[in-house]
């Protein structure tokens, strides 16, 4: 993205700043839709691709919940085709507990990132920030399941004394489950789609200095160079040999 901003300021006079760009280019996002991001930051995977063809988003919070929804927890918890039906309007969104729908209605009633099952933890087991937040450090890594397992039995423990009902609450420990294959924290889903975005703007707008700096900084990113130069010519860019001429 540097790359690509220093040569539009030396084409142009004016650098585009990360935090600056219009967060809400109908253009960026209608190329998204299309699944036209490859060389784009987290969502140029054929996994990514197949989803957002599907969730097609338009907004950046969508890009947010989509770089955290294709990850191991979220996919072994099933809700990639449940997200995906209730965002397209073909299935209703539901709740377990009607204590969940502040928490959960940005995501379709799902549970997609670590602070939302910290909020599910204080709300439903009247749990304290603290120990919210040891639940939260159970969570994202596998090595850890067993003591991600022992907290959620805690968390159903404590739900039930406060009057949940118990198949609910053991509906809601088990959603949390997905965790410990790796949940996202939502920050770290924002810092990743504000680059998604960067790069997507980037693709749409400025095509040449894009595949200019991304093959300048290979190896990075999901594909080879050839995949990167045969869709750098399907986007319009002309693409020349080396000149191996010293100065030119």
């Amino acid at each position: 993205v540097r790359r690509a901003f220093d040569v539009i300021e030396r084409r142009t006079g004016r650098r585009p700043e990360m935090y600056s760009l219009p967060p809400d280019d109908p253009a960026t996002y209608e190329q998204i839709s299309r699944g036209e991001t490859i060389g784009t930051f987290q969502i140029e995977s054929r996994a990514q691709i197949a989803s957002i063809l599907k969730t097609r988003p338009e907004r950046l919070y969508d890009l947010v919940v989509q770089v955290a929804l294709i990850r191991p927890g979220p996919i072994q918890a099933r809700f990639v085709h449940p997200y995906t039906m209730r965002r397209r309007g073909l299935e209703p969104v539901t709740y377990r507990h009607r204590l969940l729908e502040p928490i959960l209605a940005r995501t379709q009633g799902l549970p997609i990132f670590q602070e939302q099952a910290m909020a599910i933890a204080m709300a439903m087991g009247q749990y304290t920030a603290a120990e919210a937040d040891a639940l939260r450090r159970t969570m994202g890594h596998n090595r850890k399941r067993h003591r991600l397992l022992a907290e959620l039995t805690r968390l159903r423990e404590r739900m039930i004394e406060r009057g949940i009902a118990p198949p609910v609450a053991a509906l809601v420990a088990q959603d949390l489950e997905s965790f410990g294959s790796y949940g996202f924290p939502e920050s770290h889903a924002w810092s990743f789609a504000l680059i998604a975005y960067a790069t997507a703007w980037l693709k749409r707008h400025h095509p040449a200095e894009f595949f200019m700096g991304l093959l300048n900084s290979w190896p990075m990113g999901f594909y080879p160079p050839a995949t990167l130069v045969n869709d750098a010519r399907r986007q319009g860019v002309e693409v020349r040999g080396p000149c191996l001429r010293d100065g030119d």
